[in-house]
């Protein structure tokens, strides 16, 4: 039995269809196809139901893939022990992160890891946070960037910093010359959220909870990018997490207002699995955080 059959069995349970998974294990289609045809025939059952129009697992399909993961990440594991000999900031390290934080922080993490720990090479997974739970149990990553809380059975956090929330609004709105804004003013039909699902959106809507109570629709954005071009455009107001508002994201067609104290903010933290065998990778990712001069990451004591 090949590794490289459970991989990609594993692939196809999380993607759901051969093209997907044949992408994410960067092998051509029939590759995949025939691998999996061939870890059927070893075995003597099938694994996957092909009918016309749909592909799904079998049953034992499913509980097959379980022990797959948990055969991959013994691998991982052999693999990292073997690296440990050698030097346990050296190699690859995979990085999970949330989508409302990567773009902003990555660019200023990733600089300060190339001078904390400059042979730790990291790949960057930026998915949603329902998603690096799993890729986190199940070993696809090794830690991730999340925001708190995040309480997952077999996972440890450690606080990185907090993140102040801001309102922007284009410039010329009524809020443009405020110093200040209360959360309680940030209300009525033009306030734009991002969609459901998103645990930043929850975040705003329990600081601000009069944008809930609006008479009309809430109006979404898929991303803060989204978001942020429909303020500038004049389309509305929205919260966005400070992160996104400075530097090479500074926009002229919009404004930022802080929030009266107390201010809403989000708690970012570090997460892995207990029990990681590559702790010091770990360790440096905590220092670089503390490296980075932007006031919006600093790092907490």
């Amino acid at each position: 039995m090949k590794l490289s059959a459970l991989r990609y069995l594993v692939a196809f349970a999380d993607e759901g269809s051969f093209s997907r998974a044949a992408e994410r294990c960067q092998v051509s289609q029939p590759t995949l196809s025939v691998a999996l045809q061939n870890l059927e025939a070893e075995l003597g059952v099938a694994l996957i139901e092909r009918g016309k129009g749909h592909v799904t697992l079998t049953d034992l399909g499913r509980q097959v893939v379980g022990q797959a993961r948990r055969t991959l990440e013994e691998v991982r594991r052999i693999e990292q022990l073997a690296q440990l000999g050698k030097d346990p900031l050296q190699g690859s390290f995979r990085l999970g992160v949330i989508h409302t934080i990567g773009p902003y922080l990555l660019p200023e993490l990733i600089a300060a890891m190339k001078r904390t720990a400059p042979d730790t090479r990291l790949f960057i997974e930026e998915s949603m946070t329902a998603l690096l739970a799993d890729y986190l149990k199940y070993g696809t990553v090794d830690a991730a960037i999340i925001a708190l809380p995040f309480d997952i059975a077999g996972i440890r956090t450690q606080p990185l910093y907090d993140e102040a929330f801001e309102v922007v609004v284009p410039r010329g709105h009524p809020f443009a010359q405020r110093e200040r804004i209360s959360t309680a003013e940030v209300r009525g039909d033009d306030v734009l959220v991002l969609k459901a699902g998103n645990c930043f959106r929850e975040q705003v809507l329990d600081a601000c909870p009069e944008i809930s109570h609006a008479d009309g629709p809430t109006h979404e954005g898929h991303s803060i990018e989204t978001v942020r071009c429909m303020v500038a455009s004049g389309y509305g107001i929205s919260v966005l997490p400070a992160g996104a508002l400075g530097g090479i994201y500074r926009n002229e067609l919009l404004v930022s207002i802080p929030f009266e104290e107390p201010a809403p903010s989000r708690r970012v933290a570090l997460a892995w699995r207990q029990g990681y065998t590559r702790p010091q990778v770990i360790e440096a990712i905590l220092l670089a955080v503390g490296r980075i001069e932007n006031p919006s990451y600093r790092r907490l004591c």
